[in-house]
Order: structure tokens, then sequence, then C-alpha cells
């Protein structure tokens, strides 16, 4: 890792823990709840990944969607996607590395954190499960809490609570919109995590510095 790293922020579903599916499911229902039909792969790309709850869910209700609404099916979601994780057992883990990568970090005295646009229940629910208060602050953890703007608020807050500026970060990420984010918020060393297998589009984008499957790349 490069000296000049003085923090790292890892994004965290599709990044630090393969969900997508989970999302793509629960957002599904929510869509037929909502609009009578579910989601296009092009939609969830432009319109989903990375994107705060609220932004989402006012997107299917055409900007129109009340606090009530937003919260309604915010919640809904996410209880759903939870449901989901647990009952898949198999796949709910972290990514293959990630844990040796947090011990590296770790003995590096690097300090990080996770940047997320899941909302406090599910931050909750990810901690418990696999236990990231070993490595992790859960008081450093920034999610969508509705005062975010996007993720480049995020992103600059999560490089605040490390002590550092987001120039001098690691970003780790895997949506588009994340990369992006991380770009414009003043980050020029993104690793992104290739879960939707798009490496050669990835590598196209300003800021990226590296494509992983894992992070037993990043211990190499």
């Amino acid at each position: 890792m490069s000296n000049e790293v003085k923090a790292v922020i890892f994004d965290f579903n599709g990044t630090l823990f393969f969900d997508n599916d989970k999302h793509v499911k629960a957002w599904g229902k929510i869509s037929q709840l909502i609009r009578g039909h579910g989601i296009s792969e092009e939609e969830l790309h432009a319109h989903f990944n990375g994107v705060p709850n609220a932004k989402i869910i006012q997107y299917m209700l055409n900007q129109e969607g009340t606090e009530e609404q937003v919260e309604k099916y915010s919640c809904l979601k996410e209880e759903i996607y939870r449901i989901l994780c647990k009952e898949d057992e198999p796949t709910f883990h972290l990514v293959k590395g990630a844990e040796e990568y947090f011990n590296h970090l770790k003995e590096q005295g690097i300090p990080f954190t996770i940047a997320s646009a899941s909302i406090k229940e599910n931050i909750d629910f990810f901690v418990e499960s696999f236990q990231l208060d070993r490595w992790i602050d859960p008081d450093s953890i920034v999610y969508d809490d509705g005062t975010y703007a996007n993720k480049i608020a995020m992103f600059k807050d999560a490089a605040k609570r490390l002590n550092a500026e987001v120039k001098d970060c690691l970003i780790i990420e895997d949506s588009i919109s994340g990369i992006k984010n991380g770009y414009h918020a003043g980050c020029r060393n993104i690793i992104v995590v290739d879960s939707a297998n798009k490496k050669e589009e990835y590598e196209l984008l300003p800021g990226v510095t590296q494509v992983i499957n894992d992070f037993t790349e990043c211990l190499k």
C-alpha cells in the first residue's frame, strides 16, 4: 500500500458483502407495490445502486412522495432485505480476504471505516452479524441518516471522522455512482471490487487505480 494513504474508507454493500441480489429482490418487491412492476437491469445501475433510499423511493414515486411514504417504503424494503440475507446462510459472510485485509490495516496503523448508503438498522445488523466492531468503531461508520445529500458528503464526513482529508484516503467501492462520488469528493485513489463484472468499464473511470475480485488481491 502506498505510503500516501492515510486512511481507508470502505463502501459496504457489494464491496465488503456481496448482497446485490438481495437488494434487487427487495427493491423489486417495493417497486411492485408502488408501480405495479419490477425494476430493469439498466434502471438498477442508473437509479438504485449506491443511492440513498429516500432518493430511490422518490424516483419510483415520480418525486411526489410524502415523508411518511418514504419512511414506510424504506423500512419495509430493509426488513425484506435483512430477511433475505438471513435466509441465504451460505452467502452471509464478508468478501474473501476482507478480515485479513482489516488485520493488515490495523497492523500498519492505518485507520479505516465504512461509508454506506445503508440505514442505521442495517448497519447495526451488519456490525452484529459480522462482528465488525472487532476492527471498526461503530460510531465512526457513516450511514444514511437522512442528513447527507449524496455519497460525496458521506465520503467527506468519513474522512473527517478518521482525521484525514479525502485526497489522502483510499476509497474502496463497487458501484459506478459510488466511484464517481468518491472522485468528486476529492479522492484519486479508488479501488473497485468487481462484484458486477464490469472491470473494463471501471478501469476507464477517473480515480480508479485498481479493480479486484476480492481482498486477497490487496494483500499481495
